[in-house]
């Protein structure tokens, strides 16, 4: 995909959170790997209100590479992750409702549900607090993230990854859905969590799901 294609399916991706509801107003970002660094929306602009040249072009050093703007305050999680992990290419924040709820209690998402695994695990984990846009909660996130699609991160929201933007849309929307299942499940009752066993078999079978002969 080109930079300019890119660059629309980022701000595409922004104005769906609100419309999904997986935040409100600018809360939130989108960023999509390019060579050399990465596209990141701007911080603090209306996303309706956005367009292509709006995106902002870092490199891998913290660094404006293009763009008037500034870059979301998060950018520094979204380059460590890119850097640590070479198989990412887009990344969504949110602060999605229940997931963000949820994450407020400083609780992993357990597997309560075999559609955890989805993310990469047999849990969702909730990675420690540390002040927003800093070195600390990128730290948290990685090591919250190691081997995982997607984490919660305390008091704050959550992040997603995937190989293309939408994939990583899909697995924002995907960790909502199962934070407000768990929280109504806590309501009814006690949630019977699923074994390591059974989470292994259901991340085995993951590899293949989705895909076509």
């Amino acid at each position: 995909m080109d930079h300019t294609s890119l660059r629309e399916a980022v701000i595409a991706a922004a104005r769906s959170l609100n419309k999904h509801r997986l935040g409100v107003g600018t809360a939130g970002n989108v960023s999509a790997r390019v060579e050399q660094g990465y596209l990141i929306t701007p911080t603090g602009m209306d996303y309706e209100a956005m367009v292509p040249t709006d995106i902002v072009t870092m490199d891998m050093h913290g660094n404006r590479a293009e763009g008037d703007l500034k870059p979301s305050s998060e950018w520094r999680f979204h380059q460590d992750i890119y850097a640590a992990r070479r198989e990412i290419h887009a990344i969504v924040h949110t602060h999605s409702p229940c997931a963000t709820a949820l994450s407020c209690t400083r609780q992993d998402l357990p597997a309560f549900h075999y559609m955890v695994a989805g993310a990469g695990g047999s849990s969702i984990r909730c990675a420690a607090y540390a002040t927003y846009g800093t070195q600390e909660l990128s730290d948290n996130t990685l090591a919250a993230l190691a081997d995982r699609q997607a984490c919660l991160l305390a008091n704050h929201g959550v992040i997603a990854l995937g190989e293309d933007v939408e994939s990583a849309f899909k697995m924002a929307q995907l960790v909502e859905e199962l934070a407000r299942q768990y929280l109504f499940s806590r309501m009814a009752g006690t949630p019977v969590l699923l074994g390591e066993d059974e989470m292994n078999v259901n991340l085995e079978k993951f590899k293949d799901y989705g895909k076509q002969d």
